[in-house]
């Protein structure tokens, strides 16, 4: 075989391997029951905080607890070694990158969806929302 024929087929195995390990990282959206499901692997929990239900912040351990209810309305406790994101009560969805234990589930990442700044100024200033 000749070089180039070499390097085609060399680049052509990286490609794969990097489709590979693109696709194996992608992330999964699905509710607390099918996270359930499967103990100990990694999933997006796509939900809203529970108002209702106690949040704890503990800082000398930095740990925040708080309870999500996902959008197929199962509510969880929802473990997270980061301090307490700010506005965290204003979110109006919380997406949730982890793993479920026995107890909880465990959030290893934590993003907000927060209401729009817009339209709070819209609605002090008396113009409603658009």
């Amino acid at each position: 075989m000749k070089r180039s024929h070499i390097a085609i087929i060399v680049t052509i195995a990286v490609a794969i391997g990097a489709i590979m390990v693109t696709i194996n990282d992608a992330s999964t959206y699905v509710g607390f029951a099918k996270a359930d499901e499967t103990p100990g692997t990694k999933y997006t929990v796509i939900g809203y905080l529970d108002k209702e239900a106690p949040m704890n912040y503990d800082a000398r351990a930095n740990k925040f607890e708080f309870t999500a209810i996902d959008k197929e309305g199962k509510k969880r406790i929802v473990f997270y070694s980061q301090p307490k994101p700010q506005d965290f009560e204003r979110s109006e969805e919380i997406t949730m990158k982890g793993y479920s234990t026995d107890s909880a589930f465990v959030a290893e990442e934590i993003l907000m969806k927060c209401p729009s700044k817009y339209n709070e100024q819209n609605e002090v200033a008396g113009y409603g929302t658009y």
